[in-house]
């Protein structure tokens, strides 16, 4: 029998920042909240495709099901019938803080002295091994490997010491450094906070009428349109929010004072581009980033195309500001997603293309400018790159609407160590030889953050500059920072 070779390790991921994970709550007495809560999972489903998971609230009792796959795999109409109740927490996973498995999927359920709660995480924690450490006299009922189960038990431990809801939050919280965008629901209703940053999104609003008190938190704005309810703001940076059965105001209050560091790779490529942030849609701030990456780096070209999805608004502004038109150079295979069948090596050799497939007929005999948002190991660019000029591009020139993603994230994103960051080993020259592009430019950090018309002080933007905003412990940052001399002080 013929022996096949290991897979690399880069062949199987892609050449993007891997997913943060999606948190949804809906407090709606008299409706279907776990279906609410599935079509609102649904709308999130891009921030994390490993496992999904609902808690849902009726009376004394906590109904969860969660399991590994999307959110159509995890539920059908029988599972979310057997789910009533008036109160339901949802998330979306993908692994940054424990692995791939059903034990690390979310909502974390838990029992205290005053009931039940539940609680779904996005972000990540830089202290989590301090926070474990703490918490060592619960080791015997950790189920999982996830800081998201360390928060649960901090806010378990505080309530059964004896402090009511809020104030257990609260400390739990306190004990905490990394981003974390939380929803917590207790037999008080519904609790959301972010971290002091407030690097990760969450925001919230209403369906039906502002007085009905029918509350709806997302990570995202496109997971309260997919279910009608209305936009009311943000949980602010270091804001958290309780939502109450028949009342038509939240308590809103402070728990943290810090300045607000939004990823910038929100903005950028992770959240959907129907999303609203700072007033507008991402599409609108995407398209901007590609008008000003022409400014900065023209070229003379025929055709300007677009790495599908995230690609798409930025190609579309770098024509408008160029004059060069735009086509559909690539088509994407959109049902895909993340697949864990990996094709063999001799169909690699053969050129299977899983995802993107290129069109001889738009292409052939073009000069092509090809639009991405970012390139992180170069392996899949580099395969884009090739599978262009065998579809008759005369000449392939990138352009990158973000600058060079030259340090890892700590605080929610999976990215790799730094020396497999291809923009931390070689210059731009070197990158575009092993691209085997015509000519490579990016986007400048200055012209991303100007782009969002807003306050570019409130971007965390250390995945490219390396000013990471909340510190890092030492056996943290050893563990990505590989190529950063000892010593070198890099937290922002």
């Amino acid at each position: 029998m013929q022996q096949h070779q290991p897979v690399a390790r880069d062949e199987l991921r892609p050449d993007k920042p891997e997913e943060a994970c999606g948190v949804f709550a809906v407090l709606s007495p008299g409706q279907p909240v776990a279906n609410l809560t599935y079509f609102g999972l649904y709308a999130l489903q891009h921030r994390g495709q490993e496992s999904a998971g609902i808690a849902v609230f009726d009376g004394p009792k906590v109904r969860l099901h969660k399991d590994m796959g999307l959110v159509s795999q995890v539920f059908d109409q029988d599972v979310l019938e057997r789910m009533p109740g008036d109160l339901a927490i949802g998330h979306n996973r993908y692994s940054t803080t424990g692995s791939s498995k059903v034990c690390n999927a979310q909502p974390v359920v838990l029992m205290t002295r005053l009931g039940p709660f539940a609680l779904a995480h996005n972000g990540n924690l830089v202290n989590a091994a301090e926070l474990r450490l703490s918490l060592d006299h619960l080791a015997g009922e950790f189920t999982s490997t996830t800081d998201s189960e360390l928060i649960a038990f901090a806010v378990q431990h505080a309530v059964n010491g004896g402090l009511g809801w809020d104030e257990a939050i609260r400390a739990a919280a306190g004990q905490c450094r990394g981003a974390f965008s939380l929803v917590i629901g207790t037999p008080e209703g519904l609790f959301a906070l972010r971290d002091g940053h407030g690097i990760r999104p969450l925001v919230f609003g209403h369906i039906g009428e502002r007085q009905e008190a029918r509350w709806v938190a997302s990570s995202e704005t496109c997971g309260l349109d997919i279910i009608g309810a209305t936009y009311i703001d943000d949980v602010g940076a270091g804001e958290i929010i309780h939502f109450r059965v028949g009342e038509p105001e939240p308590l809103r209050s402070r728990w943290c004072e810090e300045p607000a560091k939004l990823c910038v790779f929100e903005m950028i490529y992770f959240a959907r581009p129907d999303s609203r942030f700072f007033g507008e849609s991402l599409y609108s701030y995407r398209v901007r980033i590609g008008e000003a990456l022409a400014r900065e780096t023209p070229v003379e070209a025929d055709l300007v195309i677009g790495v599908p999805d995230s690609g798409i608004p930025a190609a579309i502004g770098y024509s408008q500001v160029s004059g060069i038109a735009f086509a559909d150079g690539l088509i994407k295979n959109r049902y895909v997603g993340r697949t864990f069948i990996q094709p063999t090596q001799a169909m690699r050799e053969a050129g299977i293309r899983v995802k993107l497939n290129p069109l001889p007929d738009v292409l052939a005999g073009k000069r092509v400018v090809v639009i991405d948002d970012s390139i992180v190991r170069g392996t899949t660019s580099r395969k884009l790159v090739a599978a262009l000029r065998e579809a008759g591009a005369t000449e392939v020139h990138m352009r990158i609407s973000s600058p060079p993603v030259t340090h890892p994230c700590f605080y929610g994103i999976d990215t790799d160590t730094q020396d497999q960051l291809i923009a931390a080993r070689l210059t731009l020259a070197e990158i575009s030889a092993h691209l085997g592009v015509d000519s490579l430019a990016y986007l400048s950090k200055q012209g991303m953050v100007d782009a969002a018309q807003a306050n570019s002080s409130h971007f965390c933007t250390a995945c490219f500059d390396g000013a990471y905003p909340i510190d890092l412990p030492d056996e943290v940052r050893a563990s990505k920072l590989m190529l950063e001399p000892a010593g070198l002080a890099l937290v922002g």
